[in-house]
């Protein structure tokens, strides 16, 4: 199916807690994000999956004390996960053979992974299930890597190709975000304002995803198939607290990142308050 995705879309993949549940059942992510150039993405994806709506997260990178300072409730202790989100602010052509070898780790877990960015190259051999998350050139060298043509124009027909070769959910950013599962289940999500263009957005949108990503394998397991619709309905969130962010008296206007994880729980409220 090629459809776009809407709110009511999104209500599947969110879940209102109960007074039988405890921060465990409400799904714990782990983060390895952010390195010494971009310590900002680990802060902005933890900061974003915290209000998105789950039990716990735990972070694990290299900027432990700026995510500290910002949410001190997140966990800096190994330990039990439900999901990763992993890549966020890292550079593949900088990283320590120690990282690399965590990375590799992760993505031959049976957790589920989001893998963005500095990740990208260590995901062809990955047995975790997992969604990828580039942008335009990060995807090319993805398809590279696969062994497909970097030269398909159109984009749903590329994401559905890099799908089913890499046997994993792919999220193709841009001001149309295209969602495609090994299967072929597509799906099309709307940025929600051109304002969301600026720098460290793509950081809290796998901040979005690893929140519900983590949330659905609380309750059972995730699959590449199931990683997709839960992947669209991360974007759609994103671009939704994006458009509430740029609101100024009825008018659009600049926003930064971090004011897009803070509209999240509006955001969700919404949807729920609809569902």
């Amino acid at each position: 199916m090629v459809g776009s995705w809407t709110a009511s879309d999104v209500a599947g993949a969110l879940r209102r807690p109960t007074a039988a549940d405890d921060k465990y059942s409400r799904g714990v992510l782990g983060i390895r994000t952010g390195s010494a150039e971009y310590p900002g993405a680990a802060v902005l994806g933890v900061e974003a999956a915290w209000r998105t709506g789950l039990g716990m997260v735990r972070y694990v990178g290299s900027a432990r004390d700026l995510v500290l300072q910002r949410r001190p409730e997140t966990v800096t202790q190994d330990g039990r996960v439900q999901a990763w989100l992993i890549g966020s602010g890292t550079d593949a052509s900088s990283r320590r053979g120690d990282e690399t070898h965590a990375l590799r780790g992760i993505l031959a877990g049976d957790a589920p992974v989001v893998v963005d960015a500095g990740a990208l190259d260590l995901v062809v051999a990955a047995t975790a299930p997992v969604v990828v998350t580039p942008h335009a050139r990060e995807h090319a060298k993805l398809r590279s890597a696969l062994g497909l043509s970097e030269d398909v124009d159109d984009r749903a027909v590329a994401a559905r190709e890099t799908a089913a070769a890499l046997g994993g959910a792919v999220l193709l950013k841009g001001s149309e975000t295209i969602v495609a599962t090994p299967s072929g289940w597509t799906a099309v999500v709307d940025a929600g304002t051109p304002w969301l263009a600026t720098a460290g957005t793509g950081d809290v949108l796998g901040g979005v995803i690893g929140a519900l990503v983590a949330g659905a394998a609380a309750g059972g397991d995730v699959d590449a198939e199931s990683l997709g619709p839960l992947a669209a309905s991360g974007a759609w969130l994103h671009g939704r607290a994006a458009t509430l962010a740029a609101r100024f008296d009825s008018v659009g206007g600049p926003i930064t990142a971090l004011d897009v994880a803070d509209a999240l729980p509006r955001a969700v409220a919404e949807v729920l308050a609809r569902a």
